[in-house]
């Protein structure tokens, strides 16, 4: 494209600067060029393994053969699309293989991303149960639309857009006391949770789901699994929820589903849910979106599936986590800031924490005090410049990484994963040293930007 070497400066003049200062400020403009699979290439020709995948997205990896043929098809193809006045084929035959793969529900909902599929589970929940209250797990997050913020557990997503949804109340994730102890009002509507949190890869206890399952039965509130970015192969199951035998009464997808290429949303759903929703035939439009069960979406779902199938994805995704797991956490007793490595399949969180030596433990309190979690950028930043690895911190003031691979990954992209977390760990225990000088100057901007 003519236009590459402008992207930056449009993005300032058109879009978020803030994000174009901090892709400078942490040496990310690379200017990526092009992707395939689990890599991607910069301005210069470099290879990255990308441990980021878009958010979750690219679970099949960047631009796959069979993806990018269903898509050129069904362009090809002159098909009438979102006639409205018309049911979809396509959409027909992406909720009859989703539901193959979770036989205890009924009904499938097409939306156009996460965040709006959570705008619909709470819709039906509240039409379904005829109750008002929604409950959620601190640190949990749901997305930035209204509703799901209204439920997504982080000042800093929710600082400036208050007052938000009505009713919704926050337990702590894995105390089943204090759920049950929400639900013994009988006000409330759904309990959403995610089964592991993308927000710090919180693991549920063994007791947890299943325990909240049945307490929801008990009190009359729906069950709501958000695996938006658990889900379709994730950790090594199609849903997260199967790792501890538990069936929601709503499951939510999306990220992953897309291919990376197409939005999509979805709600799966007991058929008593739906027929509350969709209970007339003046109320078969009660709910919907304009752009969900576009051809090219349902197409890329279809795709996605296949590849899934056919390529052996989410047992690649179950062994290969195990390995990184195993490896990363071989590491943990040689180096003290390296405190736990957890997740399961390729959802993994590696977290660091605060060492005992005096004079790691006065740097650490150093970074801490500017800016809370500021040490994983002393792991992220060399990891991209020295490595050519890309991953992400867990969330703000996160002291975890996350990884979030593509599912294609293989022995070599794993060798190189445990050796350049092996080497950067090491070099961030050699106090003064190269990792601690970028502190320094990554304090320095903290501290500015709170003057």
């Amino acid at each position: 494209m003519e236009r590459q070497s402008q992207r930056s400066a449009m993005h300032v003049r058109h879009l978020n600067e803030q994000l174009v200062r901090v892709l400078k400020t942490i040496g990310y403009d690379v200017g990526f060029q092009s992707g395939q699979g689990q890599y991607l290439v910069d301005r210069d020709g470099a290879r990255y393994l990308d441990l980021l995948s878009g958010f979750g997205v690219f679970a099949i990896g960047r631009n796959h053969p069979v993806l990018r043929h269903a898509l050129k098809s069904i362009l090809d193809s002159d098909l009438p699309n979102l006639v409205q006045m018309d049911v979809s084929t396509l959409a027909g035959v992406l909720a009859e293989r989703l539901l193959d793969h979770i036989p205890y529900l009924d009904k499938v909902f097409f939306a156009n991303s996460g965040a709006e599929s959570v705008e619909a589970a709470i819709k039906f929940a509240r039409v379904a149960t005829g109750r008002t209250g929604i409950v959620y797990c601190d640190h949990g997050y749901h997305g930035l639309t209204y509703g799901a913020l209204s439920l997504t557990d982080d000042k800093n997503f929710r600082g400036g857009f208050d007052p938000l949804l009505p009713d919704c109340k926050v337990i702590p994730f894995n105390d089943l006391a204090a759920l049950e102890q929400a639900l013994s009002s009988r006000q409330i509507a759904a309990l959403i949770v995610e089964p592991i949190q993308g927000k710090g890869v919180n693991m549920p206890t063994d007791e947890f789901l299943p325990g909240a399952a049945a307490l929801c039965r008990k009190y009359g509130t729906l069950f709501v699994a958000d695996e938006i970015q658990t889900g379709v192969g994730r950790t090594g199951r199609f849903l997260a929820v199967e790792h501890w035998n538990v069936e929601p009464d709503m499951v939510l997808l999306a990220k992953a589903l897309s291919g990376g290429h197409v939005p999509i949303g979805v709600v799966l759903t007991r058929k008593h849910i739906f027929d509350k929703v969709f209970n007339r035939m003046d109320r078969a439009v009660v709910h919907g979106s304009t752009f969900a069960k576009n051809d090219l979406a349902m197409a890329a779902g279809i795709a996605t599936l296949e590849v899934l199938k056919a390529e052996n994805l989410i047992e690649n995704a179950a062994r290969r986590g195990a390995e990184l797991q195993l490896a990363l956490n071989r590491m943990v007793p040689g180096y003290e800031l390296l405190k736990e490595v957890r997740g399961k399949g390729l959802m993994i969180g590696v977290e660091f924490g605060p060492p005992k030596s005096l004079r790691l433990r006065a740097s650490w309190n150093l970074l801490e005090t500017a800016n809370k979690g500021l040490f994983c950028q002393l792991i992220t930043v060399p990891l991209f410049k020295d490595h050519k690895i890309l991953t992400q911190v867990a969330g703000h003031g996160s002291h975890t990484i996350k990884l979030l691979p593509p599912l294609v990954i293989n022995d070599e992209d794993c060798k190189w994963i445990e050796t350049s977390f092996d080497s950067v760990i090491a070099a961030s225990h050699q106090v003064p040293g190269a990792i601690w000088s970028l502190g320094k100057t990554l304090m320095d901007n903290a501290v500015r930007k709170s003057a």
